[in-house]
């Protein structure tokens, strides 16, 4: 279940949200793979669900593994979804 504040990072391929997953758990970062909610545009239909207090830890760690996904967004009230970060390679490529 996806909570208000809850932080989503969306990724354009099967592979790498689940290359992704792993290198994060190995790291014994607090994520869980969930399918994506409707709301979201999403190639692959999964993504990482985490807790703001890990965002950064998360996002280093995926940086350092070239592993970015291709946003971040935060669920609010109402079910809306906010995108809070996005992957500027993702837009220069596209």
């Amino acid at each position: 279940m996806i909570q208000e504040g809850h932080l989503l990072a969306v990724f354009n391929s099967a592979h790498r949200v689940m290359k992704a997953e792993d290198v994060l758990k190995k790291l014994g970062l607090p994520i869980l793979l969930i399918p994506a909610p409707r709301a979201l545009s999403t190639d692959c239909g999964l993504a990482l669900r985490f807790c703001d207090d890990s965002n950064d830890s998360i996002m280093q760690a995926l940086d350092r593994e070239k592993l970015l996904p291709a946003f971040v967004c935060r669920r609010m009230s109402g079910g809306v979804y906010e995108t809070v970060w996005t992957n500027s390679e993702n837009i220069s490529s596209q």
